[in-house]
């Protein structure tokens, strides 16, 4: 695990999201994963934390307007659609291009902040019991770590219940 002080170092659109992250005073780098960071597993491996304290952005299509839906929820969790468009809409899937288009991100390392298009965010509150989370920085390698409260304070989203429960 590289940790990146030299933000001119990092990818492009990782630069982009350290220099994001600087100016609203959060004090901790971007990280470059050896491995990619692409699936909650992976980058879990790689940080050596737990699958749940991956915040992952999952991002929908609403129905109506074809506004961008982020989701930011725990690595361990499926995301409820039917409880996500019960808050926002009717959803339909995000495909790869329009993925790239609205967040400026390639899928794999959608930050939860920084977006082309200002998406509709929430907050999976499974989140908000963790100590420590890790979210991509806008690169399939590239995390950063942050607390339940500064995700909240830097995306400004309403935290809810995403999380897809088994019946007992």
């Amino acid at each position: 695990m590289n940790d990146m002080h030299n933000i001119d170092a990092l990818p492009d659109s990782a630069r982009r999201v350290a220099r994001l992250l600087q100016e609203r005073g959060h004090s901790r780098p971007v990280v470059m994963l050896p491995e990619t960071g692409k699936t909650s597993a992976e980058a879990a491996a790689g940080l050596g934390c737990s699958v749940a304290q991956i915040a992952k952005s999952i991002l929908f299509r609403r129905r109506a307007d074809d506004a961008p839906v982020l989701v930011i929820a725990s690595g361990s969790n499926r995301v409820d659609e039917a409880k996500v468009a019960a808050r926002v809409g009717a959803l339909a899937r995000a495909d790869a291009k329009f993925v790239r288009e609205k967040t400026g991100y390639a899928i794999g390392g959608v930050c939860p902040i920084g977006h082309a298009t200002e998406p509709v965010t929430l907050i999976d509150e499974d989140l908000l019991s963790l100590d420590s989370l890790w979210a991509a920085a806008g690169h399939p390698h590239a995390v950063f770590n942050l607390t339940p409260r500064e995700l909240v304070a830097l995306t400004g989203a309403p935290v809810a219940d995403v999380a897809l429960r088994e019946p007992a």
